[in-house]
């Protein structure tokens, strides 16, 4: 695990706050539409779905293995990093995660998706998931309280992400829930060479993560629906 100095994260916080990366995006790809979407509501209800096995719509792409990579990346949120103080925690990265310019970057390591056509019938129009095994995010408190987030798995069905919770060193969860991932402000998606591109997708402190935290802390501080950045997800397509 890796400590971030904390006024280094400000200023290249500031500098690429309107970055992002496209496995996060795809996540926020399944609402149905602006009025109704769990990424733009201040509340998640469950999307309504239409499985895919019972519309003849033709899938925009699909990729079925994600082995190829490439990442998820998060522009952290300068309120985020400011919240971060105000609570006396210091966050860092765990297992092959970086952060760089003011960026998270967590590597996918597997996972499948299926994109439909956002004007389509189906619902939610991207399906699967997308995994990022042995690598996260952690936070230390000042008197040595260290809690990691990681292995992430994003569902694009339900535009969430689940994780791994240690607790100094002590599990305390597996595939908890703990972002949403909001894409009122999501860019269609593009290609970059090999690499199919979904970027602008806002990622936020889920409630349970926000109850877990506010215990482990020992605070209130930490809310629901907290910014944590904007989100770009790049994936292999070959």
């Amino acid at each position: 695990m890796h400590l971030l100095d904390r006024s280094s994260l400000v200023r290249s916080t500031l500098a690429v706050v309107a970055a992002g990366t496209l496995v996060l995006g795809l996540a926020a790809c399944s609402s149905t539409s602006d009025s109704e979407s769990n990424n733009t509501a201040p509340t998640h209800p469950v999307n309504a779905t239409e499985p895919a096995e019972e519309s003849t719509e033709e899938p925009l792409a699909t990729i079925p293995a994600l082995t190829g990579g490439v990442d998820t990346q998060v522009a952290v949120d300068a309120s985020f990093v400011d919240a971060l103080g105000t609570l006396g925690l210091t966050p860092g990265v765990v297992g092959d995660a970086t952060f760089t310019d003011g960026t998270f970057s967590f590597p996918i390591t597997g996972g499948n998706v299926t994109y439909y056509d956002p004007e389509g019938d189906v619902r939610p129009y991207v399906q699967g998931n997308i995994d990022h095994d042995a690598s996260g995010l952690s936070l230390t408190a000042a008197d040595g309280t260290v809690v990691e987030l990681s292995d992430f798995r994003i569902d694009p069905g339900e535009s969430k992400l689940y994780g791994t919770v240690t607790a100094n060193g002590t599990i305390a969860a597996q595939d908890a829930y703990l972002f949403n991932l909001w894409g009122g402000s999501l860019e269609p998606l593009r290609t970059e060479g090999a690499n199919a591109v979904l970027e602008g997708t806002t990622v936020h402190v889920s409630p349970d993560a926000a109850a877990l935290l506010n215990a482990t802390f020992d605070t209130d501080a930490v809310q629901d629906e907290m910014l944590v950045g904007v989100a770009k997800i790049t994936v292999a397509t070959e």
